[in-house]
């Protein structure tokens, strides 16, 4: 392929190729062609124009296929324009030759057909330059079409349109010639064809101003003609034309038209609808002709004609656009409606065509007034709705006021306005709907009176009207969840007042199954006491129905109806009323069969009407509880369902003999009752009616072999027994597409009515299966079949294998005996009803059963396989696929292959051809794949064939379909195959005409099928490999340039594919670019396939798309599509665009994705852009008024100001990008702001630093970062959270709440002291305000309570005058609470206000928690490092925001008691249900207890953590004044509180009450820990822990699990889990935390117990002392019943985590082992320290002998610790393990237990051994090297000499060893490890027994004196020398100090030589550096002290060496004339040596 890429075509290589090779070589030179022409310089082409002029004439000699020809001329025209225009003439002239042709052969047609699309081309891109030629051209292109056939006529529609285009108005002579050519084709026989004339004419519109004047009649006439017959594609097209031409007509009013040639006729609106009317009511039917219908009575348009207008009603809307609509809504609305009006003379109407004109009405009214207008227009329009519904009721209400019963009921005028009412009332259900909260003004604007209309129309005498009033009042309910109670009250009590007026008990009836059926869409649910009420009344409806037989029928279905809807609230509801409804259920069938036989012969007609009807309501009520509270189905339930079921089946059977008796009038509510059966049998198991199996079965049969259905309308049945992508080939409308409502009556046939609400009341209440648009059930002749056949597939697989051969012999024989149409219907039901049985054996796993049963199936599915109805061919097709499943016999499947082989090679007829070529590509479809290579070769052969045989498109789209099959099934196996398959593709692609769409969708399938077969091998280099990958891609620019939409849709996958696995080798760029101009189709497959690509790629390459995308919109000259504007707004707001415009679900969460995708990967880097775009999408939603005055509210003067500046909201002036987007596409853009906010977070850390920000920013103007947008987020924020609608309120509430956490803490640089979000203090009171109106919905205030808490707590505010605004917000809603749960709002259920109530007292436990860690803090200033003026602030709001909460404290804490009791009582295991309170808790009912434990979940934690902060803060001790009065386990509410001790309950003392409290808190924690579920937020159990802690803080819960060693050890247990569980360091180190607290309260405990022993025990001797601590006197540990054990368990755990080489498992030996010494992470450090501070503790928790049987292992650990971490850091620095070891070694060593009696030599000896292990340390292991820290180990040495009692440390091998160590040390040359040995060898020195320290002096001394000695020949050199020294002269000091009198002499003998060598003279001091200097006055202030102190030896030394005294007076006088300067300074030096020696002192000596 690599050859055809050069500008001129290469011959010899062309030459070469066979056929099919040389069509692709062509195909892709000219694609090649056309991107280098453009690239190319004019001058280049002009040199080699001839040449390629010719070259490209000739190829329209070569019959080009149709994609080669498009390409061919659009060269030519790019050629000719780029290049000289000399020999255009001549090539025009050429072409019209070729076209003159008289050679008709077929072979020739390709070359006539590329002259016509050359001409096209070249006068679209010329243009004027061809002159006067084109008068001939048209001409000979007109004369051509005479004699064209369908092809050809198609191919000239599209020259001629771009003929039209490019030369525009200089057409005008051959107008008329064209038009009529185009009014020809537009009612031509091929569909193609028709669409190309529409484009054409609506190319010439543009011009030819006859089309939209005086021929506008003869226009829409010609359009309704060409809707008759048409297909999808053409209602599109010609609605296009038709919309168009008439939006012209009205808009051509302007003065431009005016002032050309011809005198407009002016055409008012009026008389543009009256015609579009025409053609909805009347047809394409000619006045004549209609009148004389009319007399014959047969006028009814065809539905397609019908469907075509209403798309024209909506195109003709959509060009006039939004602003004109809404002026002239009245007017439309007016005329829309009067369609549908029976008093239209020319509309008289069946039922069934009401119905779908209906439909029609409502998809003109939807796709209108739902797709053009925005919010406020939305509303003005529900308006206009409401006075048309007024008036009509108005006309109503007059006919119904007259006397005369008569004339009443049958008068025209209820006929006339019914379907008016309908329409208007779904419509207004519609947009309330859509609209959601933000039609909140609408219902509140009393002049509009929305509620009371439809609440009146409610009684219209139609049923229909009735049904859409209650819709209505559903859809009112969903979108506005606060009207639903109110709403349900009203009706609730119109329907008990008006129970005896049958229209009333029917409408109210509807309307309260209609808002039950809300109730599962508002989260917030109904107040539980409705459902009594309901089913009360039910009873009572039921229960006086016989009283009056007026009214009997109206109330059995009205209170079954009730009950019904009742069962979709759920179980919580239905528990309590199921007793009676199945006692009703009892009741309503005979007891026995024998009582049904006298029933039988009793009644009359009208009884067994009403009879039906309430068995049938009946039966749905039990299918409702069924279907919905499936956890109430227990056993015993379901032996109480099963005794009414005979009976009802025994019914079943006898109905043909009781419709033979009572005749017509109950042939309906039979069918009904025989539906609800069926739908009731589906869903119980079958064993339930195992007994009557048969009986079923056999009424099945009857039923679908003799229905009462003449027409076979397959459409219902058979989509979901056929394969979904079996049914791409049938007719597109199967598909989904935007006119699916109105489509689906065209797929059902014109006999039969499309579903509507008036044929099953019973479904109002279902939620609707396509999302949120009416119910509309089929009429019950259908779907009753389609029950019917559910059925029988699962009871068929249920009967005995002899009953089941024999009524599938029945079933088969049944089809043989009729005839005709009757045939084929029951030919669909047996076929559609085996299908299901095989489907449902195939599901359930089971077997056909023996050989015979094959014969009958296979001969019914053989049947269908060869039916004429395509879709029974599909289902057919599935049904063989499933037979060979449940055979599951290869032989068989063989056989079946066989079969479909010899038909296929035998059968001409295209029917079969394509019934088995799909059975073959479907066998193996549940086979797990073809796995012979055999039966794949013959397939593949046959199905080559088929897919070749271009006499029948049918034949080559099945066979193709197929044959991607079979690729699909074949998988590895099919690449043998690869390469002819794909020449075949792409052989077809190329030749096969446009015309045949279909075939071309096949076409791509197959592509598709095999792309994912070669799957990841398409990226290899190998030649075979790229050549497949050339081809695929190919033939997807084959397909992306087909006319056909969903074509392209096929293209855009299979490069999605490709992209996925070979993403190097698609072009980026063309490929967005193509996604682009397709976002907007008007294709909704498309669209879906173009957004699902585009999912695929932001994944990888977002950015890069997004620049191709901006890329391609500046660079295209003409716009891509209007509706995406990518100039402006770029993908991303382009795709923001589209999901405010989109309907479809699945498109709409693609949409999503894609931005979402987007948003991660660049948000960052195109911060000011994303955050634009959200700005402005939720800035436009500011055009109601309520947003501009924030505040109207008056509060204190100096507020107002602020808080009314919060936000105006600026206009600019210039058009906003975003128009009235909706509510959910602004609450999807606050979502994008947390989103971004999130994305920043893993960003750079100056996003959250505003110095940072705007320093980097200075740098280099293009950074961007968040903090600098911060004005923008609050203000996003703010207009979301004071929006109408709520969900966007909570969506602005939660970006608040991300604000404040994230930006909380940063510091304004310019106000030291201050943060940056103080100065938003004003806006964020102001959000918050309105979320605590009365109005408000608790959800919103739930949500505004915790910003409420955050914003407090965050700190920002410190002036407490400020906070108390918001904080004034919370006091409300305290107080508003404190009522309980009796008082808050009716209008929810009970668990919202539980919702509300804990959502208050969870914020204020934030809060507490917040202010006394505060106050803790502001105690301890040393953790404040900040400068003095922000310690100055925080103290007043420290302790000020205390004062604030302090105020409600006691309230609080009762309320969180009373919470925290609640859920203790709710967490409780279901056994104990029966225990809890009958009333429910404090703030929950029993009933809602489900639904109120989730909003306790949520906010628990914290409500401990503040109780147990509460309770800590009094001590336990503090009784409040009104405390132990009340009982705990009673609400909280005020009578209460008062009246605890009157109401005769025991009063309790406070100790009882501590230790109930106690208790409480302490059982929620180990409940809540011990078994942490999956969900549990960290947040909870920190919460949880630091409760724990807060309640051991304490002396009173320490003494209680003291005392209680069991309650201990549990704690410890659940901890122990909680770490094992939980990885996060801070909840491990929280809970070693409270582990500590444990230990010392046991330690508190054995205390307590040996001094209370003590005293009692004084007088008697010591040793009768009992011991006391765990281990008794036996020393041993029991684990699970000792706490030691627990805690050593659980320390081990933590160390050996993080140091693994502590295990002597894992490291093979006990021993010491050479590993190195690693530093652990900080937060690995903290762990072990607090370990190790608890193993430390242990020992005084023991009695001694206890203490020695742990002591081995803490020693071990401790040692370990030690040993693993000790590294050598800088500066001789110990690492914060190792000093927490040796802390903990201090700790352990100084025990009493080392010096008790009973464990003295123990431990003397285990000691000894430790300290063995210590030194061992040292000594390297097997010769390899060890990096410790010598300064860690010799301190670990100097702990052990001096904590232990000597007899440890004094044996001389250790003592040796010891010594040894230190003498090493002194030599090392490391000056940090000197001067730490010298400061721990004097802490040896001093120690007071000889017995120690003398062995080291002795040893040392001399060393350490010599090192001193050597100074005076090497001077020190830096200030760590100088501190060696001072060390050193330091340590010889002490020992003077020590020694005893006769020593002393001779030490300061050797000290004074050394002191005296520093001393400088005063010439020598001057030059001295600072250094030597310091060492002078060092040595110099030491002689000062000694000489005094020891003067006979000083003056004896002194006189022996005279050179040393005269050193001496001369430094003593140098000194004295400095003396001033230098004291401070020396003073200053030696101190620093000092503070480093204390410090080291403390920390562990």
């Amino acid at each position: 392929m690599e050859l055809a890429h050069s500008l001129l075509l290469n011959e010899e290589a062309y030459n070469q190729l066979g056929d099919v090779q040389k069509a692709e070589f062509i195909f892709d030179w000219l694609r090649y062609l056309e991107k280098l022409l453009l690239a190319t310089s004019r001058s280049d082409v002009r040199e080699k124009q001839k040449t390629l002029v010719e070259q490209l004439l000739s190829l329209l000699n070569s019959s080009p296929g149709p994609p080669t020809r498009k390409l061919l001329a659009k060269n030519l025209a790019i050629l000719y324009s780029i290049g000289d225009t000399f020999s255009v003439y001549e090539t025009i002239d050429k072409c019209n030759d070729l076209i003159r042709s008289k050679d008709d052969s077929p072979s020739y047609l390709p070359t006539k057909l590329a002259a016509v699309v050359c001409l096209g081309s070249l006068y679209k891109k010329l243009g004027r330059i061809l002159g006067n030629t084109f008068t001939d051209t048209v001409g000979n292109i007109l004369k051509a079409m005479k004699s064209a056939e369908s092809q050809g006529r198609y191919e000239i529609m599209l020259s001629l349109q771009n003929i039209l285009s490019g030369l525009g108005a200089a057409a005008t002579p051959c107008y008329r010639d064209v038009y009529k050519a185009a009014r020809s084709c537009l009612t031509d026989r091929s569909m193609a064809v028709r669409c190309a004339a529409a484009k054409c004419l609506l190319e010439l519109q543009n011009e030819a101003v006859f089309m939209w004047s005086t021929d506008l009649d003869s226009v829409a006439t010609l359009c309704f003609k060409s809707f008759e017959g048409s297909n999808y594609d053409v209602r599109i097209s010609v609605s296009k034309l038709l919309g168009t031409v008439l939006a012209k007509a009205i808009i051509s009013k302007h003065p431009g038209a005016a002032a050309s040639r011809q005198s407009v006729r002016r055409v008012s609106l009026e008389e543009v609808l009256e015609l579009l009317g025409t053609g909805f009511l009347r047809g394409s039917s000619g006045f004549l002709r209609a009148s004389g219908d009319m007399l014959k009575g047969t006028s009814s348009v065809s539905r397609d004609v019908r469907v075509g207008v209403t798309q024209a009603y909506v195109v003709f809307v959509s060009t006039l656009g939004g602003a004109w609509l809404e002026k002239n809504f009245a007017a439309f609305l007016s005329h829309t409606l009067s369609l549908v009006s029976q008093s239209h003379p020319k509309a008289a109407q069946t039922q069934i065509d009401a119905v779908c004109s209906r439909r029609c009405v409502s998809f003109i009214l939807r796709a209108t007034v739902g797709g053009l207008l925005g919010e406020k227009a939305q509303i003005a329009a529900a308006k206009d709705i409401c006075q048309a519904i007024w008036k009509l009721k108005k006309v109503m209400d007059a006919v119904m006021s007259d006397g005369n019963l008569e004339t009443r009921l049958g008068s025209a005028d209820v006929a006339a306005s019914q379907h008016m009412l309908v329409c208007a009332l779904q419509e207004l259900g519609n947009l309330i709907h859509s609209l959601g909260t933000t039609a909140a003004p609408l219902l509140q604007d009393s002049s509009a009176g929305v509620l009371d209309n439809v609440i009146s129309v409610t009684l219209h005498p139609s049923i229909s009207v009735r049904l859409a009033a209650a819709w209505c009042l559903h859809c009112i309910a969903v979108a506005l969840p606060s009207y639903l109670t109110p709403l349900l009250d009203r009706c609730l009590e119109r329907l008990t007042v008006l129970k005896s007026s049958p229209e009333a008990v029917t409408g109210f009836s509807f309307a309260v199954a209609a808002l039950l059926g809300a109730v599962k869409h508002c989260p917030l649910g109904i107040p539980h006491g409705k459902g009594k009420i309901i089913m009360t009344l039910a009873e009572d409806l039921l229960c006086s129905a016989a009283q009056n037989s007026r009214l009997s029928a109206q109330r059995t279905q009205a209170g079954w109806l009730l009950i019904a809807a009742l069962m979709t609230l759920g179980p919580a509801f239905v528990n309590h009323h199921l007793a009676r409804v199945l006692l009703l259920w009892k009741c309503v069938f005979p007891v026995s069969p024998k009582d049904l036989g006298t029933e039988k012969s009793r009644g009359d007609s009208f009884t067994w009407q009403v009879t039906l009807e309430g068995r049938a309501g009946a039966l749905c009520a039990i299918k409702s509880f069924v279907s919905h509270c499936g956890d109430l189905l227990t056993e015993e339930v379901i032996q109480h369902l099963l005794p009414p079921l005979p009976c009802a089946v025994d019914l079943l059977t006898l109905l043909s003999s009781i419709l033979k008796t009572y005749g017509s009038p109950l042939k309906t509510p039979s069918v009904v009752y025989r539906q609800r059966l069926y739908e009731l049998l589906i869903l119980l198991p079958p064993e339930t009616y195992e007994g009557y199996l048969c009986a079923v079965l056999r009424e099945l049969a009857a039923d679908l072999t003799a229905p009462d259905i003449q027409v076979a309308a397959s459409t219902f049945l058979l989509p979901r027994l056929c394969h979904q992508d079996d049914l791409l080939i049938l007719s597109p409308l199967l598909q989904d597409t935007d006119h699916r409502f109105i489509e689906e009556q065209l797929l059902l046939g014109n006999g039969i009515a499309c579903g509507s609400l008036e044929y099953d009341p019973y479904s109002i209440y279902e939620k609707d299966v396509e999302g949120d648009s009416v119910p509309k059930p089929l009429p019950p002749t259908l779907s009753v079949i389609s029950s019917a056949v559910k059925l029988f597939g699962v009871v068929c697989a249920h009967v005995g294998e002899a009953q089941r051969l024999l009524i599938l012999e029945q079933l088969l024989d049944s089809i043989k005996h009729t005839k005709g149409a009757r045939q084929q219907v029951v030919q669909l039901h047996v076929v559609s009803s085996v299908s299901s049985f095989l489907k449902y054996v195939a599901g359930s796993k089971g077997h056909l059963g023996p050989e015979e049963m094959r014969r009958p199936v296979l001969a019914l599915v053989m049947g269908a396989l060869e039916s004429p109805s395509p879709l029974l061919r599909c289902a057919a097709a599935e049904a063989w696929a499933r037979l060979a499943q449940v055979v599951d016999d290869g032989a068989f499947t063989a056989v079946l292959a066989q079969v479909s082989f010899d038909k296929l090679k035998s059968a001409r007829d295209a029917v079969t051809r394509t019934g088995h070529s799909l059975a073959l590509g479907s066998l193996h479809r549940y086979l797990g794949g073809i796995s012979s290579s055999q039966h794949l070769n013959s397939c593949v052969g046959i199905l080559y064939t088929l897919s070749q045989d271009s006499t029948s498109p049918d034949v080559q789209t099945w066979a193709l379909h197929s044959l991607s099959l079979i690729i699909d099934s074949a998988g590895p196996l099919y690449y043998t195959h690869a390469e002819p398959t794909l020449s075949l593709i792409i052989m077809l692609l190329l030749n096969v005409p446009p015309t045949h769409a279909e075939v071309h969708q096949s076409l791509g399938r197959c592509l598709n099928a095999l792309i994912t077969t070669l799957g990841p091998e398409l990226q290899g280099n190998s030649t075979s490999v790229s050549t497949l990958r050339t081809s695929c891609l190919l033939g997807c620019a084959v397909m992306q340039d087909n006319p056909d939409c969903l074509v392209q849709a096929q293209a855009i996958s299979c490069l999605q594919q490709l992209h996925m696995f070979a993403p190097r080798h698609v072009n980026l760029s063309s490929l967005v670019s193509c996604l682009c101009v397709n976002l907007c189709s008007p294709y909704l497959l498309l669209r879906r396939a173009v957004l699902a690509c585009l999912r695929q790629l932001v994944q990888r390459e977002a950015a890069e798309v997004s620049e191709h995308a901006v890329m391609l919109a500046k660079d295209s000259r003409e716009e891509l599509t209007p509706d995406a504007n990518i100039r402006e707004v770029g993908l991303e707001g382009a795709l923001l665009t589209l999901l405010d415009k989109e309907t479809d679900g699945r498109l709409c969460h693609d949409i999503k994705e894609t931005l979402n995708h987007m948003l991660t990967s660049m948000a960052v880097d195109k911060l000011s852009f994303w955050l634009k775009l959200c700005k402005d999408v939720l800035a436009a939603s500011a055009d109601f008024p309520t947003v501009t005055c924030v505040d109207t509210m008056q509060e204190e003067e100096g507020d107002k100001g602020d808080d009314a500046s919060v936000l105006t909201i600026r206009n600019d002036g210039r058009p906003h990008p975003f128009t009235n987007p909706r509510w959910a596409t602004r609450v999807f853009a606050a979502e994008c702001v947390c989103r971004i906010i999130n994305q920043c977070e893993n960003a750079h850390s100056a996003h959250f630093d505003i110095a940072l920000a705007q320093e980097m920013k200075k740098r280099d103007s293009r950074n961007d970062f968040l903090v600098l947008h911060l004005g923008d987020l609050i203000r996003m924020a703010f207009m979301a959270a004071t929006d109408h609608s709520d969900q966007l309120r909570l969506s602005g509430l939660e970006t608040l709440l991300v604000v404040i956490r994230r930006f909380a803490t940063i510091p304004e640089p310019e106000f030291p002291g201050h943060v940056i979000l103080e100065q938003y203090q004003a806006n964020v009171g102001a959000a918050l305000r309105p979320a605590f109106t009365s109005e408000t919905p608790p959800d919103v205030t739930a949500k505004a309570c915790q910003v409420c808490s955050a914003w407090i707590a965050s700190g920002v505010v410190s002036d407490l005058n400020d906070l108390r605004r918001v904080h004034q917000l919370l006091v409300a809603s305290l107080t508003k609470i404190q009522v309980g749960k009796e008082a808050l709002s009716h209008l929810y259920n009970e668990s919202a206000s539980t919702m509300e109530i804990l959502a208050v007292l969870k914020a204020w436990a934030e809060v507490y928690i917040i202010a006394v860690e505060r106050h803790k803090n502001h105690k301890q200033p040393l953790k404040t490092t900040c400068s003095e003026e922000s310690v100055g602030n925080g103290s007043i709001s420290s302790d000020g925001l205390l004062d604030l909460v302090h105020a409600d404290l006691g309230t609080l804490s009762r309320l969180w008691l009373a919470a925290l009791q609640d859920f203790a009582l709710l967490t409780l295991p279901s056994e104990f249900a029966s225990q809890l309170p009958v009333e429910g808790g404090a703030f929950y009912t029993a009933e809602t207890s489900e639904n109120a434990k989730l909003h306790y979940y949520s906010s628990w934690a914290f409500i401990l953590h503040a109780t147990a902060l509460w309770l800590t803060s009094t001590g336990f001790v503090v009784a409040d004044p009104d405390e132990g009065a009340p009982n705990l386990s009673r609400p909280v509410t005020p009578t209460s509180m008062c009246q605890g001790s009157s109401s005769g309950a025991p009063v309790k003392s406070p100790e009882d009450v501590y230790t109930e409290r106690f208790h409480l808190i302490l059982g929620i924690s180990v409940e809540f820990l011990c078994s942490l579920r999956s969900d549990a937020t960290m947040e909870s159990i920190t919460a949880c822990l630091h409760a724990l802690q807060a309640l051991l803080d304490v002396p009173w819960p320490r003494s209680k699990i003291g005392s209680d060693q069991d309650l201990g050890i549990e704690l410890l247990n659940v901890l122990h889990r909680v770490i094992l569980t939980r990885e996060s360091p801070s909840i491990q180190l929280a809970s070693l935390e409270v582990v500590r607290q444990i230990i010392c309260a046991a330690q508190e405990h054995v205390k307590e117990k040996r001094r209370s022993a003590e005293v009692d025990d004084g007088a008697a001797e010591k040793e009768t002392l009992p011991e006391f601590g765990e281990g008794k006197d036996t020393g041993g540990l029991v684990p699970g019943k000792s706490l030691v054990f627990a805690t050593l368990e659980l320390c081990v755990c933590i160390l050996v985590r993080q140091l693994p080489e502590l295990n002597p498992k894992l490291t093979g030996s006990p021993g010491v082992k050479a590993t190195k010494p690693q530093m652990l992470s900080e937060d690995g450090s903290r762990l072990v320290s607090a370990a190790l501070v608890i193993l430390s503790e242990l020992p005084a928790v023991c009695s001694p002998e206890g203490s020695i049987s742990i002591l081995p292992t803490i020693l071990y650990l401790t040692i370990g610790v030690l040993r693993e971490t000790a590294v050598k850091l800088p500066g001789g620095q110990l690492s914060s393990t190792v000093a927490a070891s040796l802390q903990a070694l201090k700790g352990i060593l100084s025990s009493p237990m080392a010096r008790a009696e009973k464990s003295h030599t123990a431990w003397t000896d285990l000691l000894r051994s430790a300290l063995t292990t210590v030194l061992d340390c040292w000594d390297p292991v097997a010769g390899t090297h060890q990096e410790l820290d010598e300064v860690s180990l010799l301190t670990a040495i100097t702990v052990f000499t001096l904590s232990t009692s000597p007899e440890v440390t004094t044996i001389p091998c250790l003592q040796k060893r010891c010594i040894e160590k230190f003498k090493a040390t002194l030599e090392i040359k490391d000056p940090m490890v000197q001067i730490k040995t010298y400061q721990l060898l004097l802490s040896i020195f001093q120690y007071p027994n000889p017995a120690v320290s003398y062995p080291y002096i002795y040893s040392l001394v001399s060393s350490i004196v010599e090192k001193l000695q050597e100074i005076d020949k090497r001077k020190p050199e830096d200030t760590t020398e100088l501190q060696i020294l001072q060390e050193g002269i330091k340590v010889l000091e002490a020992l003077v100090a020590i020694a005893e009198e006769q020593h002393r002499s001779q030490l300061v003998a050797c000290l004074l030589p050394i002191l005296i060598s520093f001393l400088l003279d005063e010439n020598a001091l001057g030059s001295a550096t600072s250094i030597m200097r310091n060492l002078h006055d060092f040595a110099l202030q030491n002689l000062m002290q000694i000489g005094p102190q020891y003067s006979s030896v000083f003056k004896s030394v002194m006189a022996s060496s005279p050179a040393l005294k005269a050193r001496l007076e001369a430094a003593i006088k140098g000194n004295q004339e400095s003396v001033k300067l230098k004291i401070p300074t020396s003073k200053h030096t030696k101190n620093s040596g000092k503070n480093s020696s204390i410090q080291l002192k403390t920390n562990f000596l």
